[in-house]
């Protein structure tokens, strides 16, 4: 098969299209897919410079999320069939012709939804049900607060949130994301360029906060957030773009009674992550069906162009995910 490999941590130009060996056939409780699509993930970059090496026994190749074709299913594995369409959370593997996956990480691509496109779902809809439904708990009537709301996560979460009833809150750089943010659903728009998220929030909700805030900067806004908070807030961090490391001043959370956590998605056992799989497919595929939320691509690129698509993601000027076609 072809793989995108990285031949040294760099730039885009370490991305390279390279005809590499077959995967091993599927082991007990896994399947063989054949890859129609892959998708661009911040993690994939962060690959590609050397900084976020997969786990042991990964795929070497990045990609956290692709859809294709069920080509064989290994041992002990019931409900999926060869020639099923699916699309699936991986921890390495997505910018391949064929990738291995756990049973448990695999779901139908939803209805509605076309194959190719099914790639954009699943890295960021596990993400955001994780963070801010199960484990922050977001319910309607409150108010969520969205850093990078025109990016594949903030598109998401947008929608989710409408969809459960909540108002949501944005944060993006430019006229043209907010506008798109406001096509979503979002009901308070903020230019981070402009403006300080921290008055904007305060003023739009009356100084009550945002009752969530899913944070894709780290350190950076970490004392902002926590002063963005409402009482009993619960802030999510899932990214570190503005750093890892800052200064939490306990005695404001303590005053808001709030919680702090962090996640990733891609080190989490396989159990962990069939669970959250699962509750995607219940609470959030029919969604899909019923038109209230859909994927938010782009660009679609050939998956040999990987390089160009980490240029265009990198630059932060598109909108939603950028697509990896398989040749």
């Amino acid at each position: 098969m072809h793989a995108i490999t990285i031949t040294e941590p760099g730039g885009p130009e370490a991305l390279v299209w390279h005809e590499v060996p077959d995967p091993a056939p599927p082991g007990a409780g896994e399947v063989l897919v054949e890859v129609v699509a892959g998708a661009v993930n911040r993690a994939d970059i962060l690959q590609r410079q050397g900084f976020y090496n997969p786990p042991p026994g990964a795929s070497p190749y990045p990609g956290l999320e692709c859809s294709g074709r069920i080509a064989a299913v290994g041992p002990g594995v019931s409900g999926w069939a060869v020639g099923d369409e699916v699309c699936a959370l991986l921890v390495g593997g997505g910018y391949a012709e064929r990738v291995v996956v756990p049973a448990g990480q695999l779901l139908p691509v939803p209805e509605g939804v076309d194959l190719k496109q099914a790639a954009a779902l699943p890295e960021v809809v596990c993400t955001v049900w994780s963070n801010v439904f199960m484990i922050s708990h977001l319910r309607p009537g409150e108010t969520l607060l969205v850093h990078g709301g025109s990016s594949g996560i903030g598109t998401m979460a947008i929608q989710l949130a409408k969809a459960v009833g909540a108002k949501v809150a944005v944060t993006a750089g430019s006229k043209e994301k907010l506008e798109r943010c406001a096509e979503l659903g979002a009901d308070i728009l903020i230019n981070y360029r402009e403006q300080d998220f921290v008055a904007e929030l305060d003023r739009a909700t009356g100084g009550a906060g945002a009752d969530v805030i899913l944070d894709n900067m780290g350190a950076k806004y970490l004392d902002r957030n926590v002063r963005a908070l409402a009482v009993n807030g619960r802030l999510a961090v899932i990214g570190l773009q503005g750093g890892a490391k800052g200064e939490l001043n306990l005695g404001a959370l303590l005053g808001k009674r709030a919680a702090v956590s962090a996640t990733s998605l891609r080190a989490r056992p396989l159990a962990e992550k069939a669970a959250i799989v699962a509750a995607v497919r219940e609470h959030v595929w029919p969604l899909f069906a019923s038109g209230q939320v859909r994927p938010v691509v782009d660009r679609e690129l050939p998956m040999p162009e990987a390089a160009e698509a980490h240029r265009v993601v990198e630059a932060s000027g598109h909108i939603g995910k950028v697509l990896l076609v398989a040749p």
